[in-house]
């Protein structure tokens, strides 16, 4: 029997960039193919073309493209212009990007967003558009999709907006989904639900193009996979084959750096007898009518890392704001260094403020891009107290994290992820903190950058004395970096215990649930 035609059909991609001053050639010489009903993932570090080559398929590359086919069932991309592509995207190949929050027009409603397509396309009658996106939503797994119709983006939890962005791809039942790290921000409850999504979207007949820095979760879905570095592909094939016998030393590179859940309980870190630098005792903060944090407690010590885990909505990051002097408890108390923090006024505040510092998701957000690295660092220098020279200082920063002096005149965007987040890092240091809150740190870096930062992370620990309250979705970083675990749910902490001891012995049910829905990596071959 002759075997199907693929539905999509690369041959020979190359994507450049021009500059007046450089030439990048972002993809060479990549070909694939891809047939309805089957994923393909493809995997790599930051950097190695992935994005670039997926949003090639709808002409949104930004960049040069040159193929010898780029076909999709018999339509050849490569040769449609403007008018063309406009036909093409959102109704034949629909993109799902990475921050829902930025892809989603704040002024316009759920609705609006996801009937966009439809209605642009003209596929329903225009008194049918409702019940469609009511549809919509509903298959992509949000709950009371009526009232969520009249929604604003920023109303929605982070997992409801990914399943409206979703929704909103899928609204017109593209033949091609390209998802371009769908999951990365998302907990490990709400990352199942959307796999899952996705999973029953590809045995309804769409073929999906995955793009992600997690292995786990592409385990989980895709049929082949491809692996790119310096925008060659160097290993494609079944996915548990290179996931179990991979051939190339880049993809056993980016296994060897998944973080992975501790396999037995193993001795705290932290010395027993350490003092006490952050104290959280029995604080409670309600917002309307919803107790965000409900009388939560605990210790941390010097050179000890917490990690803090939940669904979203759980009351982590309200938690940390507590924790942080930004958000005063509504009962309870914090104190920081054997010093009042909470429900106290601000004067008596901003001395310690240099005593605890954060990390977050993005550091780029948080970075004037006006601003060369050193212009970011030496305000943060000049907050602290210490009379030094600021640019020895800056230097030795960027030194302490990993970083050369040359970076200095360098602005954030030329950077990359792991070097914009060791900037981050380093500019937290600047005031010789106590503590450390890492909100999300690594969550939106590719494996290898995030093992880099954690091992980073690590040795600022061991070598400063730093403490750090962790923060992630992710169950596998936290288990790797943390002595201690709380686990976060409506507010409360229903479970706390030495990590390694937390996850192989759970006791709670919501911590069993939330360890079933943690993707996993097949055992390797021992053939």
């Amino acid at each position: 029997m002759k075997a199907a035609e693929p539905l999509l059909s690369v041959s020979g991609l190359e994507v450049t960039f021009r500059s007046r001053r450089e030439t990048i050639e972002a993809v060479r010489d990549v070909s694939f193919t891809l047939a309805a009903g089957r994923c393909l993932a493809l995997v790599g570090e930051s950097g190695s073309g992935k994005s670039v080559t997926a949003r090639s398929l709808l002409g949104l590359s930004g960049g040069a493209v040159r193929a010898g086919s780029l076909a999709l069932a018999g339509t050849e991309l490569s040769d449609l212009d403007e008018r063309g592509w406009r036909k093409v995207r959102g109704r034949r190949i629909a993109l799902v990007a990475q921050d829902a929050l930025t892809a989603l027009d704040p002024l316009r409603t759920v609705g609006a967003e996801v009937g966009e397509t439809v209605r642009v396309h003209g596929l329903v009658p225009r008194a049918r558009l409702a019940d469609r996106v009511h549809t919509a939503l509903r298959d992509a797994g949000i709950p009371d999709p009526g009232s969520r119709i009249t929604q604003y983006p920023h109303q929605l939890s982070g997992g409801l907006r990914q399943r409206a962005l979703l929704a909103a791809a899928l609204g017109a039942e593209p033949e091609l989904l390209v998802a371009d790290e769908p999951t990365t921000a998302l907990d490990v409850t709400v990352q199942h639900r959307v796999l899952d999504l996705l999973r029953r979207r590809k045995a309804a007949g769409t073929a999906i193009l995955l793009i992600s820095h997690d292995l786990a979760v592409v385990a989980g879905i895709a049929d082949e996979i491809a692996v790119l570095r310096e925008g060659r592909l160097v290993e494609h094939g079944p996915a548990d084959r290179v996931l179990r016998t991979p051939a190339h030393p880049c993809t056993r590179a980016l296994l060897a750096a998944v973080p992975r859940l501790p396999a037995r309980p193993a001795p705290a870190t932290a010395p027993p007898a350490a003092p006490v630098v952050l104290s959280v005792d029995h604080v409670a903060l309600r917002f309307g009518s919803r107790l965000a944090v409900d009388d939560v407690s605990f210790r941390l010590h010097e050179a000890e890392v917490v990690g803090l885990v939940g669904e979203s909505g759980s009351g982590k990051t309200t938690l940390a704001r507590i924790a942080q002097g930004l958000a005063d408890p509504d009962r309870g108390q914090v104190t920081l260094a054997g010093h009042p923090w909470s429900l106290v006024p601000e004067r008596e505040r901003r001395p310690l403020r240099s005593r605890i510092q954060a990390v977050h998701q993005d550091p780029a957000g948080s970075f004037d891009p006006r601003h060369p690295v050193g212009a970011i660092l030496d305000e943060a220098i000049r907050a602290s107290a210490r009379r030094e020279n600021r640019r020895e200082r800056a230097t030795e920063l960027l030194e302490l994290v990993g970083l050369p002096a040359t970076l200095l005149r360098r602005r954030p965007s030329t950077l990359s992820g792991g070097q914009r987040q060791r900037v981050a890092i380093a500019r937290a240091l600047a005031t010789r903190p106590d503590v450390l809150v890492c909100d999300e740190p690594v969550s939106a870096l590719d494996v290898s950058i995030q093992a880099q930062v954690l091992e980073l992370l690590a040795k600022l620990r061991r070598e400063l004395g730093l403490a750090m309250l962790f923060i992630s979705h992710d169950l596998g970083v936290v288990g790797e970096i943390s002595d201690r675990v709380l686990v976060m749910k409506d507010g409360r902490v229903v479970e706390s215990g030495p990590a390694a001891e937390l996850f192989t012995e759970p006791r709670h049910e919501y911590t069993r649930e939330l360890l079933a829905a943690v993707p996993q990596l097949p055992a390797p071959s021992t053939g």
